[in-house]
């Protein structure tokens, strides 16, 4: 591993309500006997991530008393109710001067992918220019690698519960597309139905 690419954290949005799940923040949903959170945190971790920043929101305080979260950064994101634009800004906020080169966004509900989604995407860092993002049989999903040059126009463009995808769109022809449609699947744990996927 490069010295960059000891530099690629790992930025996991972990703050949303549940809304569609009458409230059940998705951070604390178990799975194989532990919470979302600590999935989510493990395969990014797992998958090589140097550092790896969480932001919680819905019942951040159950969160950090229950979650099993060694060596992570928290970041409180007290706006969560206002969408995943916002937990997307304070957590390149909370990136900004750590040293760190890259950042490696993998959202809570998405238990499918694990660390060999989020090594392959890492892999392919190249610079703090590279904007790097998963595909599943060619279609773009998560994660997704944004180089530092990124962080400000990301952060400017995100809104609502669109997160990066606006900004993602208007650099379609920069991002580098990597798939991981044979080592994950990218479904997510929004509804009652999809529920069906924890274990």
């Amino acid at each position: 591993m490069t010295d960059d690419e000891n530099r690629v954290a790992g930025l996991l949005l972990a703050a949303g309500g549940g809304r569609r799940l009458g409230g059940r923040p998705k951070a604390l949903l178990p799975h194989r006997g532990r919470l979302l959170v600590e999935h989510a945190a493990g395969a990014l971790r797992a998958g090589g991530c140097a550092s790896v920043h969480v932001v919680l929101g819905a019942r951040g305080e159950e969160v950090r008393a229950r979650a099993e979260l060694p060596d992570c950064v928290l970041v409180d994101n007290p706006e969560w109710e206002h969408g995943m634009g916002t937990s997307l800004r304070a957590g390149l906020d909370a990136l900004a001067g750590t040293g760190a080169r890259a950042a490696l966004v993998l959202l809570v509900d998405q238990p499918g992918i694990g660390p060999e989604a989020v090594a392959r995407v890492r892999h392919a860092y190249r610079s703090p220019r590279s904007l790097v993002s998963a595909a599943y049989d060619g279609v773009r999903g998560h994660p997704v690698l944004f180089g530092a040059a990124h962080w400000a126009g990301v952060a400017a463009a995100a809104t609502g519960d669109r997160g990066a995808r606006a900004y993602l769109k208007e650099h379609a022809d920069a991002v580098e597309l990597v798939e991981c449609g044979d080592v994950a699947e990218a479904y997510d744990i929004d509804t009652e139905a999809d529920l069906t996927h924890l274990e």
